[in-house]
């Protein structure tokens, strides 16, 4: 390829390299820090991050830069490697951080088919029909919409949670561009909270809970200090909502065939994925895709029950002139191919980067001047500022690479931070970003922005709270 032409051109008319060897546990490694490799690897990443960040004016999927700049980066440490005569240690550190991508990416693979399930079976609209119908209030709606992201997106991740109620909000709100902007913002700031205290909220706990940092049921001490970060900018935010009634009215939806029974092995696939990590330690992934299968045999059930109440009701007539099979039928590997996979391959490049970077060596010096010199509390508090305007995953990434030596209080208090402090920009997280495209025009960057100090008034009221009620993990 051109770029690996290019690098490789640049590696040979450097200066020969004089670097000091280290045993990071996959063998001899090379201290590129100080290296022009280095260099051109921060700059790749930097400029592959700043296309995530203007994905909404370019309309450049966000994983296209970072999946190239992931291949840059270890094209080059490669290079570098490869004129030492040690290419094996980059392939064991590669094969490292391939394989922590890929269990992330199956955990989430079977979470997202099981979410596109229940939406094509109509839970999700149901919902949504269950509100409009209501003709709630603004405010009403306001604090329902919110209160519910909060307690859904626990168990269907904070993304998924956000474009249902947005889509509630852009039902009732019509042409109320006020309602609808500050409905947004609570319901980014509602589902990252509701996102932070369980490991399926987000992939950022999903992460801390896969590497062990954190017991699956320690994630809901976190409860009390997710609520105050809710809470404390709603409150705010409430008296800025309109105190009108909308007229709207939409029809009643019902839910599909089996939908009920869809949810329930859903809740069944979660256990299942818990029991095999807590009791049998496991892999949680092995636990979901065992969940994949029941979704299996049921989606397989669905069809050849539905295929027979369509021939019988239709007679032999009308059966010649139609293609019976599969009418009303449920095909799991469709729902697969609906999962999210410009996220997934985000996912992929953002672990490959990051995991590149702390094979340089500048996750060193990070772990050492964030939380050596500055000490854990101030270091995970900064986590939450810069997950605002980074994005979170890469940050808990590099955090998790880096593996700072803490109590169980402070991993607790860098997954809160994480989680929550997105909200503070819409840029910082999945539920901000695609908000921004669901009400495009009517929920903006510089919307959210004037909320932003009332949200991270609330993101230092939720830290003060955690030190306060959990002080035992400390």
């Amino acid at each position: 390829m051109l770029y690996t032409s290019i690098i490789t051109l640049i590696l040979f008319c450097l200066p020969e390299i004089s670097l000091a060897a280290a045993d990071g546990g996959i063998g001899k490694r090379l201290d590129l820090t100080t290296h022009t490799v280095g260099y051109l690897a921060i700059t790749v990443f930097a400029l592959a991050y700043i296309l995530v960040i203007a994905e909404e004016f370019t309309k450049l999927r966000k994983s296209k830069p970072v999946v190239l700049a992931a291949g840059i980066i270890w094209v080059m440490i490669a290079l570098v490697y490869s004129a030492e005569n040690v290419p094996h240690v980059v392939e064991q550190a590669v094969r490292h951080n391939f394989l922590e991508f890929s269990e992330l990416m199956l955990f989430l693979l079977v979470a997202m088919t099981y979410i596109n399930a229940m939406a094509e079976r109509n839970v999700f609209r149901t919902l949504r029909s269950w509100l409009v119908l209501r003709q709630f209030g603004f405010r009403q709606l306001f604090w329902l919409t919110g209160i519910l992201s909060f307690f859904i997106s626990p168990i269907a991740d904070n993304l998924t949670t956000a474009l249902l109620m947005c889509a509630v909000i852009l039902a009732v709100g019509g042409d109320n561009n006020k309602f609808i902007s500050i409905g947004c913002i609570n319901i980014v700031v509602a589902a990252n909270a509701g996102g932070a205290f369980s490991p399926f909220g987000d992939i950022t706990t999903l992460m801390v809970w896969q590497a062990g940092e954190v017991d699956f049921f320690t994630f809901f001490a976190l409860f009390v200090p997710s609520v105050v970060n809710y809470l404390v900018p709603a409150a705010i935010m409430h008296f800025a909502v309109p105190n009108e009634k909308p007229a709207v009215s939409d029809g009643a939806v019902e839910m599909k065939r089996g939908a009920k029974r869809i949810m329930l092995l859903f809740l069944l696939t979660i256990v299942t994925a818990v029991s095999f990590h807590n009791f049998l330690h496991l892999p949680p992934v092995i636990g979901m895709l065992t969940g994949l299968a029941y979704l299996q045999f049921f989606g397989y059930y669905i069809k050849i029950t539905a295929d027979k109440e369509f021939v019988a009701q239709h007679d032999a007539q009308d059966l010649a002139n139609i293609d019976v099979s599969g009418q009303q039928g449920f095909d799991v590997f469709r729902k697969i191919a609906r999962a999210e996979w410009d996220t997934l391959f985000f996912f992929y490049g953002v672990v490959l980067c990051v995991g590149g970077l702390g094979f340089i060596g500048y996750l060193a010096y990070v772990s050492q001047f964030m939380y050596i010199d500055w000490g854990a509390t101030y270091a995970n508090i900064m986590v939450g500022i810069l997950s605002a305007i980074i994005d979170n995953i890469p940050v808990m990434f590099a955090v998790l690479t880096m593996d700072p030596d803490m109590s169980q209080g402070q991993w607790l208090l860098a997954t809160l931070t994480a989680g929550v402090g997105g909200s503070m920009l819409s840029i910082g997280s999945a539920a901000g970003v695609a908000l921004m495209g669901q009400a495009h025009g009517k929920y903006t960057f510089f919307g959210h922005l004037r909320w932003t100090p009332v949200i991270a008034l609330g993101y230092f009221a939720s830290v003060w709270a955690h030190f306060l009620v959990n002080q035992s993990y400390f």
